[in-house]
Parts: C-alpha cells; sequence; structure tokens
C-alpha cells in the first residue's frame, strides 16, 4: 500500500513537470507595418509562464538604430490557475523616412533557437502626437487658448575629450589614454548615448596609433564618476582607456573623433497629458592631441631594453648546493611598465654552471590608470665545479628608467656555496662521439692515390657491359 502511494505521487509530479513543460511558451513579435518618422518601431521578446532567463542580441536592421531595451512582467489569476510573462522589448528609430525590409533572423532565447519571419515596414512623414483627451476640449481651444507644443532647444553644458596623462615619453615609456564625454551638474539639456558599440569601433578606428603597444583597459559598463575641472563639477563618462607604449620615436597623434548623442528638446509649455520633449541627435567633436616621444640615451642594448620602473625578487630553496644536482632559480622582474615587453635575462653556460632555458609566468594589472604587474624566469641550473659562486655575475637584466632617466641593472644578488667532485669531465665523457671516431685508433694510415683502379672497379664495369648487351638483344629481338 505505502508504494503504491509512492507510485501514486512520483506520477502525479511527472505530470505537473510535463503539462508545466507545455505549457512554457516563447514568442518573438515585430512592430507594426507602418510608423512615422518620429516613432519608435519595436522587436518583442515573451516568455510565457517561466522565466526570461537569457537572449541573443537583437539584430542591426538598415534604415534604424537601437534606441534601447525595456522589460515588464505580467502575471494572471484566473479560476485559481497562474500564468505569468516576462518581456524584453527592443526599440528601434527609424534614420529617415522610406520603405525597408526587416530581414528574417534568428535569436537564441533561453537556450531555445527561434526563428523569426521577417516583414516590410513603411516609414513616413512624422506624426504630430496628441494629448489623449485633446479631442473633448477641441470644442473649447479658444476658450483654453490650446495650441500645438513648442519645442525649444536647451543649449547644453557637455563635451567629449581626449586627455593623455604625458604630453611628452621617451621610446617605450607608456601613457594613459582616456576619451570621456564630460557633463557639467550645471547642465539642463536631456542627454543620452546611443548605438555605442558601433560609433565606438569607428571611432578607435581613428584614434589607434600604429607604432604604438596598447594595453585596452576594456570598459565593459559605463558608468559617471564625479571630477572637478577648473572649479567646476563634472560627471566624466568613461568611453574608452589604454596605455600605449611607443615603440619608435616618431610623434605620436590622435586627431579629432566625433560621438553622436541623443539631445532631446524640451516642451516650452509642459502639458500634463503631451509630448514634453522631442528627441533629436547632437555631434560632440574632441580636440586633437599630439604626444612628443624622446629617443633613449645612447647604450648598446637602446633597441632592446625595457622602459619603466622595476625592481627584482628572486626565490632559490637553498644556497647550499651540490655538483651534479640540479636546483631551481627564479628571477621576478615586477614594478610598472610594458609588462609583455620584458625579456629573459641574457645568461649562458660556462664550466661551472649549466643552465636551461626558463619557464615564463606573467601577470599584468590594469587599474587606477596604471598598467603594472611580475614577469617570473624559472631557470633550472647544474653545478659542475665545487667553489663560492656570486650569482650577480650570471644574472642581470638591464632596463631604462623614465623617472630618472638612465639605465640601470637587476642584478642577482645570491651567494651560492657548490660543493662535490667535479663533474666536468663526466660531461665530456658523456658525449658518445659515434662508431666512426671508434675505428680511428685501428684504421690503416697509408697514403691512397682516389683515382687509383681496384678489382672492385673491374668487376664492376664487366657488369655494366653485360647489362647493356642484354638490353640490346631483348629489344632487336622484337
Amino acid at each position: 500500500m505505502y508504494i503504491d502511494r509512492i507510485r501514486v505521487t512520483l506520477l502525479f509530479l511527472f505530470f505537473i513537470a510535463v503539462s508545466g513543460l507545455r505549457a512554457q511558451d516563447i514568442q518573438v513579435s515585430l512592430g507594426p507595418d507602418a510608423i512615422g518618422e518620429n516613432q519608435g518601431w519595436t522587436i518583442t521578446v515573451t516568455v510565457h509562464n517561466d522565466r526570461l532567463r537569457s537572449y541573443d542580441n537583437f539584430p542591426d536592421i538598415e534604415g534604424f538604430r537601437k534606441r534601447g531595451t525595456s522589460t515588464q512582467s505580467t502575471q494572471n489569476i484566473v479560476n485559481g490557475q497562474i500564468s505569468s510573462s516576462q518581456s524584453v522589448i527592443m526599440t528601434y528609430l527609424p534614420t529617415r523616412q522610406g520603405t525597408f525590409q526587416i530581414p528574417d533572423f534568428t535569436m537564441k532565447v533561453n537556450d531555445q533557437t527561434i526563428h523569426v519571419q521577417g516583414k516590410t515596414v513603411t516609414v513616413g512623414a512624422p506624426v504630430q502626437r496628441r494629448d489623449p483627451f485633446r479631442g473633448f476640449f477641441d470644442s473649447h481651444d479658444d476658450f483654453f487658448g490650446r495650441e500645438e507644443t513648442e519645442f525649444i532647444d536647451v543649449k547644453d553644458d557637455a563635451f567629449l575629450a581626449l586627455t593623455t596623462s604625458k604630453d611628452e615619453v621617451y621610446t617605450g615609456e607608456g601613457f594613459n589614454t582616456i576619451l570621456a564625454f564630460y557633463v557639467s551638474e550645471e547642465n539642463r539639456a536631456p542627454l543620452q548615448f546611443h548605438d555605442l558599440g558601433r560609433q565606438l569601433s569607428e571611432i578607435l578606428k581613428k584614434l589607434k596609433p600604429n607604432n604604438c603597444w596598447e594595453e585596452n583597459f576594456n570598459i565593459e559598463n559605463i558608468e559617471g564618476e564625479r571630477i572637478e575641472l577648473g572649479g567646476k563639477n563634472y560627471t566624466r563618462y568613461k568611453i574608452y582607456q589604454a596605455t600605449y607604449y611607443p615603440l619608435n620615436s616618431e610623434t605620436i597623434t590622435f586627431p579629432s573623433v566625433s560621438l553622436e548623442m541623443i539631445k532631446y528638446k524640451v516642451a516650452r509649455n509642459p502639458t500634463f497629458f503631451g509630448q514634453n520633449r522631442l528627441e533629436g541627435y547632437k555631434t560632440f567633436h574632441s580636440k586633437p592631441r599630439t604626444v612628443r616621444v624622446k629617443p633613449l640615451p645612447p647604450h648598446p642594448l637602446r633597441d632592446v631594453v625595457a622602459v619603466g620602473e622595476y625592481k627584482l625578487t628572486e626565490a632559490m630553496p637553498t644556497t647550499d648546493l651540490t655538483t651534479g644536482r640540479s636546483v631551481a632559480y627564479g628571477f621576478s622582474i615586477f614594478g610598472e611598465g610594458n609588462i609583455s615587453a620584458i625579456q629573459k635575462p641574457d645568461v649562458t653556460n660556462n664550466a661551472a654552471f649549466e643552465f636551461y632555458e626558463p619557464n615564463i609566468r606573467m601577470d599584468v594589472r590594469r587599474n587606477n590608470g596604471r598598467v603594472s604587474g611580475t614577469k617570473t624566469f624559472n631557470y633550472f641550473l647544474i653545478p659542475r665545479e665545487p667553489g663560492r659562486y656570486d650569482l650577480g655575475n650570471y644574472f642581470r637584466w638591464i632596463f631604462f628608467n623614465p623617472e630618472t632617466g638612465k639605465y640601470d641593472t637587476l642584478r642577482s644578488k645570491l651567494n651560492v656555496y657548490v660543493t662535490g667532485e667535479s663533474t666536468r669531465n663526466a660531461a665530456i665523457e658523456a658525449n658518445d662521439d659515434g662508431s666512426f671516431y671508434d675505428r680511428i685508433g685501428t684504421a690503416d694510415n697509408t697514403l691512397v692515390v682516389a683515382g687509383e683502379s681496384s678489382w672492385q672497379g673491374v668487376v664492376f664495369g664487366i657488369f655494366i657491359l653485360v647489362a647493356l648487351a642484354s638490353s640490346a638483344y631483348l629489344v632487336f629481338k622484337k
């Protein structure tokens, strides 16, 4: 009896789960066939009886630009049955009047692929929006003095600017670059970003210099931060930030770039039900900027040295070594600069040590307008000769410090003590020169003329003649 109840319960839960899966419904609906030039057109994704967990990017449509998304949710209870829906709505704004074809497209919603059939949309002249209760007062317009809404352009207090942390740098020295939109706290003009991804892609094509290494800060969310400029408070919206490292001494020139913003005109006499602002566009331009680049001072290695402010840490499990036994050694360079450009120390084998190629580990951090990090070279070395050795004679790394304007050297400070027998001869004996050299001691050293004939040559000649005669006989026999 107990087992039967369990079976009934499981069966009931199974039907509930199946019915829940069937109840889930995903719909993608398109906006109307015709709109005015000042109206928005939408694509709506709706999930019924489930959460809207994920969805793909909405498609780009020729003749329209994305305005942004909004969400909504509903819940109904009818006769004890609960139904719900969640929607995300992408609004598109037409760029001009005309007839546009919305192509077929697919979207992935809640891990399901939805195929959507396109349509034709006609964009006509701007539609005059009216108050919903305007008709009630039409016969009394003269009494109330009502007239068409007049919109005015409020002067904005905002600008686009590209700034650099330095106006002059050495070759290889980093400088931070920020492209940002600044809005004064006294600004009263309504402004809004739009289509920023496409615009930024075009901006960076013009902005990025070809003769620099770039460390991009990868701004994903644009958030305002309060700053003060010339005694005036602004909200700064960083659009792009990177640190550049000049690869040569050519002057770096950043051209003027443009950013289009949505700017609204506001109604001169706002009404409760009427349209109180009118959407428009304004393009902001940054000023060009130049960064001068100085060549490094003369030095035999000035074309290959790293530039920055660096320090050294090193690690070794023990400084008491034994000949023939390998030991690990870590040479870590850390500081501020182009960490990716740091090259390994120039270490060569000699009679006292055998060095193996290092394993390399790099850690780069980008924050507060600075690029810093660590690059570690992990070596294995084998002592060959006993004695006391200063590793600074083997591990040293030269760089240029732009703050001091001088070259500097990071050098190991460890002294190691090697005990045991010399392994130099053992290393030589371990090399097998092959059987050719083994026969040198027993070989005949009598001089022989290279062109001298021998019986092997005679036999070989007779064999060739017989082969030719046989071939000729077979040819003429046919």
